[in-house]
């Protein structure tokens, strides 16, 4: 028994744990970074995970103010400050956030911030924490990402089939009507009249045909996957050959059209979709401009996408319009067919083109002033989608 006492001892004296010892452990988590500031919020220590998932080595980042991991919106708000402040007032401080990395690369992670005090209880600066969980965020996003898809089809599968009854079903009717009027009566008739009746029918005709049309290519994005093909693309060339299929309608009311893309300019983005968003949209600007008004598309870069605007100096549309512009529903798309307004089903087909490809669009407009349509598109094939308005909570356990 007294021996077994004596080799206690000897082994609690042997491995009484050293600086050494612990810099050994913070150097062996990979996975995590690890530093300290001093009281002026400097960089004074820097950890080999540090390193990796920063990318800075530790002569390069000691010294550095700690706002360089911050994303530039997160210093303007003030974020690095409020940890700080958190952290004194509470003991610790953590969050989810995105941070910067030195090839200016962001990846996701969660942070934890606390004062380190010293033996006689001063207070020698601060440690932080980060754990890399960009793939978990991708995986949490692409969950929520999906579940939206799920119930955006439902939605628009009610939509959809509310129109193939009603809305194709009605006109496809009075075609039918039309046409039994028109056989039993043609010898009666006068060719004035039937002309009038004949040109009815061809109207009608083509207006359910350019709805099919919509409806199988709106279906062909949200159901077959396979036929997505982005590639790196100039839309330029696509705006030019959307106008040339267009210039005689455009002509008609003496309507100018002008391509101020920058020829150089590419996107990432499926072809067949680019071209189907400027001609749905052009097609629109076209009937609702007035007389002898202009149509000018434009586009600019802006960080790592373009952004797109086909402007028209037309009758504009109200508020109440906006708004319900890019969520049609049965009641908004019936009203628009019966006053031959169009619209409905073709920004719904250009909206689902965008987000399949990471893109967006909106609208400002003043009555009797014009409209303009924004939307955007990738330059390069985007990695993941970043999703900065849900904020994902993971408890401090991670």
């Amino acid at each position: 028994m007294k021996n077994e006492k004596i080799n206690t001892k000897i082994l609690k004296s042997k491995y009484i744990p050293t600086a050494e010892f612990y810099s050994q452990i913070i150097d062996s988590l990979q996975d995590y970074s690890i530093f300290t500031l001093d009281n002026e919020f400097i960089i004074n220590s820097w950890s080999s995970g540090a390193a990796k998932i920063f990318g800075y080595e530790a002569d390069e980042i000691i010294g550095e103010s700690f706002d360089i991991i911050f994303t530039e919106q997160d210093i303007k708000n003030g974020i690095p400050q409020t940890e700080i402040q958190a952290a004194l007032s509470e003991g610790r401080a953590t969050d989810n956030r995105w941070h910067i990395c030195k090839d200016k690369e962001v990846f996701y992670a969660y942070g934890l911030v606390f004062p380190l005090i010293g033996i006689d209880g001063e207070r020698l600066g601060y440690v932080k924490i980060l754990r890399d969980l960009t793939e978990r965020k991708k995986s949490e996003d692409a969950i929520k990402k999906y579940v939206k898809e799920l119930e955006d089809l439902n939605g628009h599968k009610e939509n959809v089939l509310a129109i193939v009854s009603h809305d194709l079903r009605s006109p496809l009717s009075g075609i039918i009507g039309s046409a039994e009027y028109l056989k039993t009566n043609f010898d009666r008739l006068e060719s004035k009249k039937a002309k009038e009746i004949l040109d009815l029918l061809h109207k009608t005709a083509v207006d359910e045909l350019n709805m099919l049309d919509n409806l199988v290519e709106w279906a062909r994005v949200k159901y077959a996957s396979e036929v997505f093909s982005p590639v790196k693309t100039k839309p330029f060339t696509y705006v030019q050959k959307v106008f040339d299929s267009l210039r005689e309608t455009a002509s008609l009311k003496s309507i100018n059209l002008h391509n101020e893309i920058e020829p150089n300019i590419s996107v990432f983005a499926d072809a067949k979709m680019l071209l189907s968003v400027f001609q749905n949209i052009l097609s629109n600007a076209i009937k609702h401009s007035l007389p002898g008004g202009e149509i000018t598309v434009l586009a600019k870069i802006e960080a790592e996408k373009v952004i797109f605007q086909i402007k028209d100096s037309g009758i504009g549309m109200s508020k109440e319009v906006q708004d319900k512009l890019f969520t049609p529903q049965m009641s908004t798309l019936s009203k628009a067919r019966k006053d031959n307004k169009g619209a409905g089903i073709g920004l719904l087909l250009v909206k689902g083109f965008l987000e399949k490809n990471d893109g967006e669009i909106w609208v400002e407009s003043i009555e009797g002033v014009g409209s303009s349509f924004y939307f955007t598109l990738p330059i390069e094939e985007p990695l993941y989608k970043i999703d900065s308005v849900d904020k994902i909570e993971f408890d401090d356990r991670v």
